[in-house]
């Protein structure tokens, strides 16, 4: 009975033994580890703090961030491609503004090469063209850098009606629609966020042909400022505008504050 028992003693020893070396080459194993995916990125040069209309861009103002390439737009510059961008940009005049973290697009920059800011950051093909302005024909002040507005002619003309002896008749029309303010006497953007802008001249962007139709109204009647909505400033100048009179369309004319109407004779 003594040796069973010790045989026996043996075989569960060993049947042990022999269990404990199997579980510990199991945990050895390396379980397979599944690759993680890299994301792929690039470096994209943004402005590093807000840059205002007009303003000269410095290294100072700029920075180069990791962007995911999924999302890096061709437009945007990439050290990848133009290392020394930084460099190559400084000095340029900013046409639209920047805020911080927005990726640079030389879209909206301009070399100035010696110019001054307004034709600097004056689309190719317009004029800045100046006309005097007041509270009474500016909208009140309200009309601010690159609000949208149209131009009113309003002149006094002759009473045909000479045996009546009546008064002179005032005729008012829109001579030129859904036009872009570039400044307000000297300030090219709102001052400290005001929104309201009180100045004495107001410089228009304008095409060639829409500067002389301004130089001859200028001469031949008082002009006013009308602001537009905020809604209009993807309509086309001058053509498409529905909200523009076109030829023979009912204008008001005003005899010494009696009000009638008339066509539009352009």
């Amino acid at each position: 009975m003594k040796t069973a028992r010790i045989i026996v003693l043996i075989v569960a020893l060993s049947a042990g033994g022999i269990a404990a070396y199997l579980a510990r080459g199991a945990d050895s194993k390396t379980l397979p580890v599944e690759p993680v995916a890299q994301l792929q990125t690039a470096d994209v040069l943004v402005a590093k703090s807000d840059i205002g209309l007009g303003q000269s861009v410095s290294p100072d103002n700029l920075q180069w961030q990791t962007w995911p390439a999924a999302t890096a737009s061709d437009n945007f510059i990439k050290r990848s491609a133009r290392p020394d961008a930084t460099t190559q940009i400084a000095g340029s005049i900013a046409r639209a503004p920047f805020i911080a973290g927005e990726p640079i697009r030389e879209q909206k920059l301009v070399k100035a090469n010696g110019s001054g800011f307004m034709a600097a950051i004056l689309p190719a093909g317009q004029r800045a063209v100046s006309t005097e302005i007041s509270p009474e024909t500016g909208a009140g002040g309200f009309i601010l850098p690159n609000d949208r507005v149209d131009v009113i002619l309003s002149r006094r003309e002759k009473n045909p009606d000479q045996r009546g002896g009546g008064p002179d008749i005032v005729n008012s029309e829109i001579i030129l629609a859904n036009i872009r303010v570039l400044a307000i006497d000297q300030a090219p953007k709102e001052k400290d966020g005001s929104n309201a802008l009180v100045g004495k001249t107001v410089t228009l962007e304008l095409k060639p042909e829409q500067a002389e139709t301004l130089a001859r109204s200028r001469q031949s009647g008082t002009l006013s400022l009308a602001l537009r909505s905020i809604a209009d400033v993807n309509m086309v100048e001058n053509g498409t505008d529905d909200h523009a009179p076109k030829r023979g369309a009912s204008v008001n004319v005003v005899r010494y504050g009696v009000a009638s109407s008339t066509t539009t004779q352009k």
